[in-house]
């Protein structure tokens, strides 16, 4: 018993899924409309690039990466605009799932470094927030915003200018969060760290980070859609199995499998209450002429992704649906997938800290999508 209750502290996320999944499927009975519900691309993909990163961890490149950033940082400010300005831009092009994967263990690493662990909270909900933000910019930042630029027919810059407004405001909020949180921290010096953990790699160390790196940028490909993902998955599994074989890394080991099937389960309760005739007919009496609102309210529920699918039925006015889809990302923990990223690494770095991490993760959230929203009216009124 006192085993289940660990797994349940452990993984509260991944349990309330399946409860959700399971609920859903006492209403829907398990058809073959299933296996339609997971999107296996999203899975491969992110299974591929958390065994990337496991791998770049095992080779000490993100502690190396750390100690660099420390040093060259002349402040803790700086340091903290640098891990929040990384997710939010490279999230335009990578997707906010994958800068999520690839920065949030390096700010956890630096902070750990920096003896600054009390700041790995508010600087992850930032970065986060960043990352979510940032990847509305452009078609490539998201899932939903591939499907809907695709339905819609827009051009790439009318799509940019569709979001820079949202994505200017994002970005002058987050500067004034990031300065505010690392004047408050900073002591006015340098994050100095222990000249005796400034190792250089070995050569086995090179060999392996050059093999990663191929495979990082093989993840990027099916990421930007120039090789498919089936492909992209068989090269990353083989080559990390082969890698365990050779160097006992124990790579494959590493990856987080609760976080993918906590996606599975809430692909499974996302289909399923999506072919329940009470919710359609609910949306379709409410979103004509309320798109972004709805958009937004379908988010928190449903996350940002199906709510774009879903209520793609429902209307023509697109643009819209990309607004409302796009700001539907903040708020809850739900509201965009990539967010369960991050809390996953918060518990696994420090599972007393979930709770904490929710609470001010969902504040920062609240006050960011309030003030976009008003940015959306004002934005209305004048047009």
């Amino acid at each position: 018993m006192g085993k289940i209750k660990d797994f349940v502290k452990k993984e509260t996320v991944l349990v309330i899924a399946a409860i959700l999944a399971v609920a859903s499927m006492l209403v829907i009975c398990p058809d073959k409309r299933y296996l339609g519900y997971i999107d296996f691309r999203t899975l491969a993909i992110l299974f591929s690039l958390m065994a990337v990163v496991a791998g770049f961890r095992k080779v000490r490149l993100f502690d190396m990466a750390a100690k660099a950033m420390l040093k060259k940082s002349k402040s803790f400010v700086m340091v903290v605009m640098i891990l929040v300005m990384l997710c939010f831009f490279s999230s335009m092009f990578i997707t906010n799932d994958v800068a999520l994967i690839t920065f949030v263990p390096l700010t956890i690493i630096t902070l750990n470094e920096a003896k600054k662990c009390k700041m790995i909270i508010p600087v992850v909900v930032l970065q986060t927030l960043a990352a979510n933000l940032g990847s509305m910019l452009t078609p490539l930042g998201n899932p939903q915003n591939l499907y809907l630029y695709g339905i819609a027919n827009m051009s790439f810059w009318e799509f940019i200018k569709l979001m820079i407004p949202f994505s200017a405001t994002s970005l002058i909020m987050l500067a004034v969060c990031s300065l505010m949180i690392g004047k408050k921290e900073s002591k006015g010096g340098s994050c100095d760290i222990d000249a005796e953990t400034s190792k250089k790699f070995s050569k086995s160390e090179k060999v392996q980070c050059g093999i990663y790196t191929i495979l990082f940028l093989v993840s990027l490909m099916t990421v930007l859609r120039v090789m498919p993902f089936q492909m992209m998955f068989a090269i990353v599994l083989l080559a990390v199995i082969v890698m365990d074989m050779i160097y006992k890394q124990g790579v494959l080991k590493s990856v987080d499998m609760s976080l993918i099937f906590t996606f599975v389960f809430l692909f499974v309760f996302i289909g399923n209450i999506g072919r329940i005739s009470s919710f359609r007919d609910f949306l379709e009496g409410i979103i004509s002429g309320r798109e972004v609102i709805s958009a937004v309210a379908a988010s928190q529920v449903i996350s940002n992704v199906p709510a774009a699918i879903l209520l793609s039925g429902f209307t023509d006015k697109y643009d819209k649906l990309i607004i409302g889809t796009n700001l539907g990302g903040l708020g809850t923990l739900i509201a965009s997938m990539a967010s369960l990223i991050s809390y996953k690494y918060i518990a696994a770095n420090d599972g007393e800290s979930k709770g904490k991490y929710f609470v001010e993760f969902t504040i920062m959230n609240v006050v960011f999508l309030a003030v976009l929203l008003g940015v959306y009216v004002l934005i209305n009124a004048m047009m």
